[in-house]
């Protein structure tokens, strides 16, 4: 993609201080920036870097100043990071858009219906009784079974594996190596020590505007339906058992897993190696730091938690910075000690 200054600052709602007439072909970090690239300063500690840049244009705050000659044409906008996350998408949607048709081999069972505009790549497979939205792009090497559903605007990069009934809203973008529908962990014990398989027969509900992450997992429900409603955003190696329900717009990083039945509300940020037991709820805004392990249900909203077992996030940091100083309080303690024992009227009292 080549735009001029001047059409990237339309794009944007953005105005131009310097030549507008400038092309740009590609994005660079302000302190790597080489001619025909664009760049954006939105932290002060970077600014030293646009008296240097190489960069044909950067992204600037409106109310920006520079206080020494510089060589960019500078685009003022009201939020730089933001603009450049509408200009990130404009990208990525012209290099989607580019793929278009059928690749071959590939498979589509002949009840099977894919909307316009879309793409299949090379052996990629749909299977009987699937529908397919408008605008899909379905990456090589991607497996779609039996009775799937699949809104408009998706996107199922390679080697994503959606089972049986699946069902997907619109817009999700699936990264590669997900697999959505495989068997919840249910196994019954048996009187000899053995365990048998207890069938796993529901499906995986994802709503609108989900993005799971790369090598992600979310298990089927045993009966019913696993359900990760509208917004969430799981990230890579996320485990989610069956019939889990995440709420809208909560957030999930690397290496967490979520055990069956529990129900994480809206709003939510879980962060990494997190662990959270069955049949829990945690309510809505509830915020889990990094390699926590839960193991109440939360009832009250905002609640943030902190440690494994894990509990109020603050009393945690308090615990920690008395743990750290053990070694000084036993000394002081034994210091104290010797102290008492060594009183006027204690000696020879000692336990």
């Amino acid at each position: 993609m080549e735009l001029t200054v001047e059409q990237i600052a339309g794009l944007l709602g953005g105005k131009v201080r310097g030549d507008g007439s400038r092309r740009v072909h590609t994005l660079a970090k302000i302190e790597e920036a080489t001619p025909g690239s664009l760049s954006f300063l939105s932290n002060v500690k970077y600014e030293p870097f646009l008296y240097t840049t190489g960069a044909t244009a950067v992204l600037v705050d409106e109310a920006f100043e520079p206080r020494k000659p510089y060589s960019a044409a500078l685009v003022h906008v009201k939020d730089p990071r933001l603009a450049l996350t509408v200009l990130l998408e404009a990208y990525n949607k012209q290099k989607l858009d580019a793929r278009s048709g059928v690749e071959q081999p590939s498979f589509m069972a002949p009840s099977a219906r894919m909307g316009e505009n879309g793409f299949r790549g090379a052996f990629s497979y749909i299977g009987d009784g699937s529908t397919v939205g408008k605008r899909v792009k379905i990456f090589p090497q991607v497996y779609i079974g039996s009775n799937v559903r699949i809104g408009d605007d998706c996107i199922l990069y390679p080697g994503v594996k959606l089972y049986d009934n699946t069902v997907l809203g619109n817009r999700c973008i699936l990264h590669a190596g997900v697999v959505i529908g495989s068997d919840g962990f249910g196994f019954a014990p048996q009187p000899d020590g053995t365990y048998k398989n207890v069938p796993q027969v529901g499906n995986v509900v994802l709503e609108d505007d989900v993005n799971i992450g790369a090598n992600t997992v979310i298990d089927c429900a045993t009966m019913g339906s696993t359900i990760i409603r509208s917004g969430v955003k799981l990230d890579n190696l996320i485990q989610v058992a069956h019939n889990v329900e995440i709420g809208r717009n909560t957030v999930m990083a690397a290496q967490s897993g979520i055990s069956g039945s529990t129900k994480v509300g809206e709003n939510c940020v879980i962060a990494g190696q997190v662990g959270i037991v069955g049949h829990l709820t945690l309510a809505n805004r509830t915020s889990i730091g990094a390699q926590s392990g839960i193991s109440k249900s939360v009832t009250k909203e905002g609640t943030a938690l902190f440690g494994s077992p894990a509990f109020n996030y603050k009393d945690n940091l308090r615990s920690l910075s008395v743990f750290r100083n053990l070694p000084d309080l036993q000394k002081r303690v034994e210091e104290l000690e010797r102290k008492i024992l060594n009183l006027p009227g204690t000696k020879g009292q000692g336990a």
